[in-house]
């Protein structure tokens, strides 16, 4: 009889251990609303918005609606990740900004714009990924993250600290190979004349004396007429599609020809839409992108 009551004890401390861990993974940040606040830029006003809903609004100004729906789906993760990682550290009177400041957002009214005739075919495909992966975001040691994603990698993505200098253990550099020549304005050129390139960058000639590039060939620092700029302010000062480029001087005209498209930090659209055609599910995806996530729900 002894032997049956502490069998039945152990069971049900099992069953508790069990329902903790489950409990613990899922609960050690809070979201104290399901609703989000969002700051118009044009118009500077503030609205508030369910937060699925919003995350539709985003994935379809972030992503092509056309793409692999597990790439839909890690889009979706990574949007609300975002937001909520803003939800819960924003001390304005508004959690996001609804632009590439933040993250670029669409109302339906502009999704019917964008989309026109195959505005049902592609809101559905959005609103779908959405609902698939309601509540679900990404966690680092209990924690949720920033979820810093891009359009197109050069062929890999690059560490946060070299970009934001931030260090992020889930924001690390990772090949993704796939991304290259084959993917259209994979390279883009743009072209300056001299006396144009020097009034934007605010010097007097442009004579490029020494580059520094990172591990995945993205410009560090460039000096040019000995000013060192770094790889992202110079793109920022050119509107340029990323910062692996090259420059090229031909008498009075400057070529810059970019690789990839974006700050190059956490996970690419691109990248994800190759993996999810060849069987990747998003769970994976995202995985791989962000080192040592979780996905939990909130």
């Amino acid at each position: 009889m002894k032997n049956k009551i502490l069998l039945l004890i152990v069971l049900l401390l099992s069953v508790v251990e069990v329902i903790s861990l489950r409990y613990k993974t899922q609960t050690n940040f809070s979201l104290p609303k399901k609703e989000i606040s969002i700051k118009s830029p044009k118009t500077n006003t503030i609205t508030k918005e369910d937060l699925e809903d919003y995350i539709i609004g985003v994935v379809g100004a972030e992503m092509p609606a056309s793409f692999n729906e597990e790439a839909l789906k890690a889009q979706a993760v990574a949007s609300r990740t975002y937001a909520v990682y803003k939800m819960n550290h924003s001390s304005n009177d508004y959690d996001v900004v609804a632009d590439i400041s933040n993250q670029a957002y669409q109302t339906n009214d502009e999704l019917k714009e964008k989309w026109q005739g195959d505005y049902n075919y592609y809101y559905n495909r959005v609103k779908k990924a959405v609902l698939d992966t309601k509540d679900e975001v990404m966690t680092y040691n209990g924690e949720v993250i920033i979820a810093y994603y891009f359009a197109m990698s050069n062929g890999y993505t690059e560490d946060s600290s070299l970009v934001f200098n931030e260090y992020r253990p889930y924001l690390k550099s990772k090949p993704s190979l796939q991304e290259d020549n084959s993917l259209k304005n994979f390279t883009y050129e743009k072209e300056y004349s001299k006396v144009e390139l020097c009034r934007l960058l605010n010097i007097d000639d442009f004579i490029i004396n020494d580059v520094k590039r990172s591990s995945t060939n993205r410009i560090n620092t460039i000096t040019i007429n000995n000013q060192v700029f770094s790889g992202t302010e110079i793109r920022k000062m050119l509107d340029l599609r990323s910062t692996d480029f090259d420059i090229v001087l031909d008498g009075d005209i400057v070529r810059i020809t970019t690789r990839g498209y974006g700050h190059g930090v956490g996970l690419s659209q691109y990248g994800a839409n190759l993996m999810a055609n060849d069987g990747y599910k998003y769970e994976e995806i995202l995985k791989y992108y962000y080192t040592g996530i979780e996905i939990s729900k909130i």
